[in-house]
């Protein structure tokens, strides 16, 4: 169920052109948080790989967004009309698709990223992931999901799907299929990785009007 043996990306030659952060619109209790977000942000600017993220400037989603720009990154924020006074919209992206729905915001999220990473955060970060866990699962898409374990914080729900599969409620046929890295450093080498190893012919992700 899960891979932990990334492999390094190919700086300027990766399969990766975007990848969606899901993460705290909060900053958290452990200092850490943060700084893996900045420091992530930092790495998809360093690799030329855009983020595609919720659109807010507070929390751990400013973090990554701001170290992306400050590192001469690209980032696209995606966000519901009704959320931009609340998550405080983040200034100075390249992009920012304000959307009518948080249902528009998630598949326009969707078709625009190569993979999806869960930073630590709460009840909304984990519905968006678990909502593209499903996808995967039953076919809609194959492109990589990775929990970005930062201090153990994703320890308790890697535990309740090992609990569901335990429990034959995740069987064969119906594999959920995603990534573990401690680091977040190791993020992108693994997106990469995976890319890499796809059929060239496979399709990759439904249309948003199919969806």
């Amino acid at each position: 169920m899960q891979d932990k043996a990334p492999r390094p990306a190919r700086r300027g030659g990766h399969h990766i052109q975007n990848i969606c952060v899901y993460c705290g619109s909060g900053s958290g209790t452990d200092p850490a948080f943060a700084q893996a977000a900045r420091d992530f942000g930092r790495a998809l600017a360093e690799n030329d790989i855009g983020l595609v993220f919720g659109g807010g400037s507070r929390g751990l989603m400013g973090e990554v967004a701001s170290a992306t720009l400050a590192h001469g990154g690209r980032v696209v924020g995606i966000i519901p009309k009704f959320l931009i006074d609340v998550e405080q919209a983040l200034e100075g992206v390249d992009e920012l698709l304000v959307t009518k729905s948080m249902h528009e915001r998630k598949l326009h999220m969707f078709e625009r990223s190569d993979a999806f990473v869960a930073l630590p955060g709460g009840i909304g970060t984990l519905e968006e992931f678990v909502e593209q866990m499903t996808w995967n699962q039953i076919g809609q898409h194959d492109k990589p999901l990775v929990l970005a374990n930062v201090q153990g914080y994703w320890d308790p729900f890697i535990e309740l799907l090992d609990h569901m599969l335990r429990h034959a409620f995740i069987r064969p046929g119906l594999d959920v299929r995603y990534h573990v890295v401690d680091d977040v450093l190791d993020i992108i080498p693994t997106v990469d990785r995976l890319l890499a190893a796809r059929p060239a012919t496979a399709d990759h992700g439904v249309p948003l009007d199919k969806l």
